[in-house]
């Protein structure tokens, strides 16, 4: 079994019986940023909650993901909505520059891909990315923080991109409120910049 076989199996485990959910708190709450028409990526989209959020405003959507069984479920509950769901590893086949208009990103973290994704917004795109952090008050979680951003990491990984959003508590203050254990971004590539 190959790297990928492997992923794809354990992924597929993980997500078994699982439904969509609720999307990203912070693509729901924030949704009035979102362009009106348009082609959106759900970036390693696990069972597409955020896929059927896009989707359900209109926006043509692709949702990726490396399980099948996230990539079927998701199918499953898009119905009529302009999505399209496909089992890819996002890692070996990222996005190409310049052709989608919303990018969004929920836990998950490869660092190495983060320049592709990028250049995959068009000019005016928005990145919606949101992932665990190294700072946390529980394991939720990776364990590894390999799979964890260093504080204001997901701000320098995305510094070609204007910053519109940016949150992440920390371990400061009053750790039982708050937005813990993440940081969220939500940028844009600006309208004159080449990908």
């Amino acid at each position: 079994m190959d790297v990928e076989q492997s992923q794809q199996a354990k992924w597929d485990n993980r997500y078994r019986g699982q439904t969509p959910g609720a999307p990203l708190s912070l693509l729901s709450d924030m949704a009035y940023l979102l362009p009106t028409t348009g082609h959106a990526l759900d970036l390693a989209c696990g069972t597409g909650a955020n896929a059927l959020l896009l989707a359900g405003r209109g926006l043509q959507t692709q949702a990726w993901d490396i399980s099948a069984v996230a990539v079927e479920t998701l199918t499953g509950h898009a119905g009529d909505l302009p999505l399209v769901a496909q089992r890819r590893d996002v890692v070996a086949e990222p996005p190409l520059p310049a052709t989608f208009d919303v990018i969004c990103v929920a836990h998950f973290l490869d660092r190495e891909l983060c320049p592709a994704i990028a250049a995959a917004l068009r000019p005016g795109g928005l990145l919606f990315y949101q992932t665990f952090t190294r700072d946390r008050v529980d394991d939720t979680g990776p364990s590894s923080s390999r799979y964890r951003l260093e504080s204001n990491e997901l701000l320098r990984l995305f510094a070609g991109l204007t910053v519109r959003y940016f949150r992440e508590d920390g371990v400061v203050g009053d750790t039982t409120l708050g937005l813990r254990n993440v940081a969220c971004l939500i940028a844009q590539r600006s309208v004159g910049t080449a990908p």
